[in-house]
C-alpha cells in the first residue's frame, strides 16, 4: 500500500471563547489521506469538518495540538508561516466553500487564479484560460478579464476549482467545492475529482451531500461536535451505518420521500404521517386562484438576454421549483416577480394584482406579503447589525432594529431553525456558512409572507439541518397556505418540496410540468440531460 500523504493523529483545536472560555472545536481527532484515495468528511454544520481541513494548510487560526501531522513527509506540527506558505497551492491546495465571498471582487479572474505562478504576465493570464477551459467555464478567455461580481455564483466556483489546481498539488481538499453548481456541472467536477485520485492525488472531501460524497470517497469519516462518530468504507457508512448519527443523516436525505412526508421522522416508527397540506380556497376566476402569474418576462443586460420571454404560474398553496444551470437565468426571474429587477417586457401579479412593471408606491401594500431568501445569505445581511438586529428589522418591518420586544419572537424564530439563542449577539460573519443560511431563512420567515422566494435556501446546510428547514417549509405552508418559488440545483430536494417544475436554460423557460412528470419522464433533452447527470447512489 501506497505511504500516507498526510497523516493525522490526535488533532485538536481549540479558539478563545467569551469570558476567557475554551471552545474545542475539535477533538482527537485521527485519518490518513492516501494517494490515489478519497476520504470524504461528512457531518452537521459546526461539527469541526472544515476546522480539521484548514490544520492541513496551516489555516485554523485557533491553538493546534496533535501528537502527528505528517504532510508529504513533513512534520507541520511547529513549522512558521512562511513554511506554511511554501506548503499551500504547490503542495496542498484547497478550493474553498464560499465561492461567493472568496474572490477579490477589484481583480481579473485571470490575476485571481494565476499570479502566484512564477511566468511572465502574458503567460500566467494564457494559463489561467487554459485552467478556466478545464473546468468548463463557459467563454473562458472573455470571463478571464471579468471580475467576481460579473460571475454567477457556478462561474465562482469554477474559478476557484480552477485556481486551486493550477499549482499541480498533491494533496486536495475539497470544502464543499459543488455547493454552487447545477446537477450537471455538479458531475462535471466530482468527475474531475475523481480524475485526481486516478492521478495519484490525495483527495479529502468535505460535503453535506452524501449522494455526491459515495460519487468520490472510498472512505468516510463522519463528524459530530468536533469528533469523528464513526469511520469506514464508503459502502459500510452509507448502506449499514451502525451510530446512530449515521443513521439519522442518511434517513434525512429526501430522495425518493414523497410530498409532505417528514424527513425528520423517528426511525423506529413503521409509518410516519404526513403533514398537513394546504386547502386555497378555488375561485371560478382563474387569476384568484394564482398567487403569481409571469406573463413574457424578458431582460437584457447589454447584448446579452438572460432571460427570453418566460410565461411561469404559482397556483395558491403549491410550490413550483425552478430549475436549471447556473447562469439560465433563474435568480434573474425570481428578481423581476420580487420587484427588484425592473422587466425589459412582460409582466407580474401577485394574488390577480399587477406588481411589475410598476413604481414603488404602487406596490408598495403587496409588498409586506412578498418574503424571499437569497443564495448568498451573507451579502444580504447588513454588516453592522448583529444577529439580533437582523431579526429585529425583520420582525418591525424596518421600523427600528433595537426594540427589546421583539427578544421572544427573535427567539422562536431561531429555534425554528435549530440555532441557539446564544446567538443573538453575535455578528453575521461570526457564524458557519450554514448558520448563516439558516438566519437568513428565520429573518424570511418573520414577517410570515404569503409567497415565498427561495433562491438555493438550502444549499449550504448539510442534511440533517436541511431536511428540519424542508419540513418547516412544508409545515408553514400547510397551515398558512403560503405559495413558493423555490430554486435550487438539487434535483433531489425539488421533487420532494415541488408541486411542479419548470426547467430554464439559455434565459428561456424549455419544460414545465408536475415534478413526477418532469422528474420520471423529462420531455426536453436538457432536461434529460439533467436528470441522466443526477448522482446515482440513493437509499
Amino acid at each position: 500500500m501506497s505511504q500516507p500523504a498526510v497523516e493525522i493523529k490526535n488533532l485538536s483545536v481549540t479558539f478563545p471563547g467569551p469570558d476567557k472560555s475554551v471552545i474545542q472545536a475539535v477533538q482527537n481527532v485521527s485519518f490518513t489521506l492516501t494517494p490515489g484515495r478519497a476520504l470524504g468528511i461528512v457531518g452537521e454544520s459546526g461539527s469541526g469538518k472544515s476546522v480539521t481541513a484548514r490544520a492541513l494548510l496551516g489555516l485554523t487560526g485557533g491553538q493546534v495540538t496533535a501528537d502527528v501531522v505528517n504532510i508529504l513527509g513533513t512534520d507541520a506540527r511547529h513549522l512558521t508561516e512562511k513554511q506554511w506558505r511554501e506548503i499551500r497551492g504547490q503542495q496542498v491546495a484547497m478550493i474553498l466553500q464560499d465561492a461567493l465571498n472568496s474572490l477579490d471582487p477589484l481583480r481579473p479572474i485571470h490575476r485571481e487564479i494565476a499570479d502566484t505562478l512564477p511566468l511572465s504576465r502574458r503567460a500566467r493570464k494564457q494559463t489561467a484560460i487554459e485552467a478556466l477551459y478545464r473546468v468548463e467555464m463557459p467563454n473562458p478567455t472573455v470571463r478571464a478579464d471579468q471580475r467576481s461580481p460579473q460571475l454567477s455564483g457556478g462561474m465562482r466556483q469554477r474559478a476557484l476549482i480552477a485556481q486551486a489546481m493550477i499549482g499541480n498539488p498533491c494533496v486536495v481538499v475539497a470544502d464543499e467545492a459543488t455547493t454552487a453548481l447545477d446537477t450537471r456541472l455538479t458531475r462535471l467536477v466530482l468527475d474531475q475529482l475523481n480524475d485526481l485520485t486516478d492521478q495519484g492525488i490525495a483527495l479529502a472531501i468535505i460535503s453535506h451531500d452524501l449522494a455526491q460524497i459515495a460519487q468520490v470517497a472510498d472512505e468516510i469519516i463522519v463528524m459530530r461536535n468536533g469528533e469523528i462518530v464513526e469511520s469506514g468504507p464508503t459502502d459500510q457508512i452509507l448502506n449499514r451505518p451502525s451510530h446512530e448519527y449515521t443513521k439519522q443523516l442518511l434517513a434525512a436525505i429526501p430522495a425518493g420521500v414523497e410530498r409532505f412526508v417528514p424527513l425528520t421522522r423517528d426511525l423506529e416508527q413503521p409509518e410516519t404521517p404526513h403533514l398537513a397540506r394546504p386547502e386555497p380556497e378555488v375561485s371560478s376566476k382563474r387569476s384568484d386562484n394564482l398567487a403569481v402569474q409571469v406573463t413574457g418576462l424578458s431582460k437584457a443586460f447589454g447584448d446579452h438576454l438572460a432571460v427570453n420571454d418566460v410565461s411561469l404560474s404559482i397556483p395558491r398553496g403549491t410550490t413550483l421549483g425552478l430549475v436549471g444551470e447556473s447562469g439560465s437565468g433563474k435568480t434573474t426571474t425570481a428578481r423581476m416577480i420580487l420587484g427588484l429587477t425592473a422587466p425589459d417586457t412582460g409582466t407580474v401579479e401577485i394574488f390577480g394584482e399587477h406588481f411589475a412593471p410598476a413604481n414603488e408606491s404602487e406596490r408598495r401594500a403587496l409588498r409586506e406579503r412578498l418574503g424571499a431568501i437569497y443564495q448568498d445569505p451573507l451579502a444580504s445581511f447588513d454588516p453592522r447589525y448583529s444577529v439580533s438586529q437582523v431579526l429585529t428589522n425583520a420582525l418591525s418591518k424596518g421600523t427600528t432594529s433595537r426594540s427589546r420586544q421583539y427578544r421572544e419572537r427573535a427567539i422562536e424564530l431561531l429555534e425554528m431553525v435549530e440555532l441557539d439563542s446564544s446567538v443573538l449577539g453575535r455578528n453575521p460573519r461570526e457564524l458557519s456558512g450554514g448558520q448563516r443560511q439558516r438566519l437568513a431563512i428565520a429573518r424570511a420567515l418573520a414577517p410570515k409572507p404569503d409567497v415565498l422566494i427561495l433562491d438555493e435556501p438550502v444549499s449550504a446546510l448539510d442534511v440533517s439541518v436541511q431536511a428540519t428547514v424542508l419540513d418547516l417549509l412544508d409545515r408553514l405552508q400547510g397551515e398558512t397556505g403560503a405559495s413558493y418559488l423555490f430554486i435550487t440545483h438539487d434535483l433531489a430536494v425539488v421533487e420532494h418540496m415541488s408541486d411542479n417544475i419548470a426547467v430554464m436554460t439559455n434565459g428561456q423557460l424549455v419544460e414545465m410540468g408536475t415534478a413526477n412528470q418532469i422528474i420520471n419522464d423529462p420531455q426536453h433533452s436538457y432536461t434529460q440531460e439533467l436528470m441522466a447527470a443526477a448522482p446515482e447512489w440513493n437509499r
